[in-house]
């Protein structure tokens, strides 16, 4: 499992001009199932990707389709862990 931490280094305004396109790409991806949750952080610098890939490479493709990577809008940070604890409803997630 793979956690992408996004860190926007454009100003908003050129965010929000990708933001359409990106969203079609988690959807893609939410179809796909390879991911669990995401949503900007708090406050908008970035955004969290919380993925279901079992692999780093899968993790950079994942990456690699986003248009917050191709436009140059967002560094990531790709964090693996193994998820050991977990709420029972979300076991047929993980």
């Amino acid at each position: 499992m793979y956690l992408l931490l996004l860190k926007y280094k454009v100003p908003i305004e050129q965010v929000e001009r990708v933001t359409p396109v990106h969203r079609e790409f988690l959807d893609t991806a939410y179809r796909a199932q390879k991911l669990l949750v995401s949503g900007p952080r708090v406050p908008r610098t970035g955004g969290v990707i919380l993925t279901r890939v079992k692999t780093r490479a899968e993790a950079e493709e994942l990456i690699q389709a986003d248009p917050f990577y191709s436009e140059n809008i967002a560094d990531y940070e790709v964090i693996e862990f193994q998820a050991v604890k977990f709420d029972p409803t979300l076991e047929k997630l993980l």
